[in-house]
């Protein structure tokens, strides 16, 4: 399965997990690295020293190569960089915040540079301040996400026809059907989120793992646009975000219904109610929770079949 992105990243398959808060600690990290893919530690829900921790067992845990998703909206975001430059992280994922203010940095430090994109206007803006490669992420995804609504099957084919870096997609995918339509799109490879949220080694809350396995189609909503688009487990905390929009609550009233953390206390301390639940759409289709190695194991194994099918019908 050798392509741009498998070259660039130094993996087998081109598959990158998504660094997901209070999901992607180092043992879900170097699981899915040691799988052949790219594992990401999830630096959105760690302070400084907890990082510098993860990063350490990480190395120890795998040889193979992993990274760091930094979402550039955190105030010690300084401390953080450093952390990824002196721990000797060779790949870092970007998102949030304009690409141009640490992607010099890093590349410095011979660090590849992905940033991730919810629209053609953000891809061009991160080709051009030099990353390496983009996630072009539809609105399919979970956690945090773009204002536009993009969904993947539009994003894909339109990031395509405007870069000439290599794109990785991103939002609804969690089988090897799905991945080989992002890459028939125009996708080189695809980051997965959700359905690694449903393994043995994710540092999320396992009674979160099982409201992952148990939902529905259309159990997920985006929300919160006035802060920063997330999409969210329909629960409690969701059908109170719900009234305070419906009683025309301001922006500083649905801050203080947010508070400090409530993704924390739904992900990773198993608060099912009053916590924040994100998760994707895709989570409809997630079913069980099983070893990282196993959905990499599955991804390829549909993926070829899924080619294989698509052969045998003459298309």
């Amino acid at each position: 399965m050798e392509n741009r992105i498998t070259k660039l990243l130094g993996i087998q398959y081109p598959i990158v997990q998504a660094g997901m808060v209070w999901a992607s600690g180092w043992r879900l990290a170097s699981a899915v690295s040691n799988a052949g893919g790219l594992g990401l530690l999830g630096a959105g829900s760690m302070y400084p020293s907890v990082l510098r921790e993860h990063i350490q067992k990480c190395k120890k845990a795998t040889d193979k190569p992993f990274g760091v998703n930094v979402p550039m909206l955190y105030p010690d975001l300084k401390e953080i960089m450093d952390i990824i430059i002196e721990g000797g992280v060779k790949i870092v994922f970007t998102s949030a915040g304009n690409p141009k203010t640490w992607t010099p940095v890093l590349k410095a430090h011979g660090i590849t540079v992905v940033h991730v994109v919810s629209s053609v206007k953000f891809a061009l803006k991160a080709q051009e301040a030099g990353v390496d490669a983009v996630v072009a992420e539809g609105f399919e995804a979970g956690g945090h996400n773009g204002r536009d609504e993009t969904t993947s099957f539009v994003l894909i084919p339109a990031v395509k026809e405007q870069i000439h870096i290599p794109m990785i997609a991103a939002g609804g995918i969690a089988n090897g059907k799905q991945m080989l339509a992002a890459m028939v799109l125009g996708a080189d490879g695809v980051q997965v989120g959700s359905r690694f949220v449903a393994t043995l080694e994710a540092s999320s809350h396992q009674a979160f793992k099982e409201v992952v396995v148990g939902a529905k189609e259309g159990d997920t909503q985006l929300t919160l646009k006035e802060l920063a688009p997330v999409r969210l487990i329909k629960n409690q905390f969701y059908l109170q975000v719900q009234q305070a929009y419906e009683e025309g609550a301001s922006i500083e009233e649905l801050k203080q219904l947010l508070g400090r953390g409530r993704a924390k206390k739904g992900m990773f301390e198993g608060d099912l109610e009053n916590g924040e639940l994100e998760i994707g759409q895709v989570s409809a289709l997630i079913h069980d929770i099983k070893p990282a190695a196993a959905i990499i194991k599955d991804l390829v194994t549909d993926f070829e079949s899924a080619k294989r099918t698509i052969s045998h019908i003459g298309l």
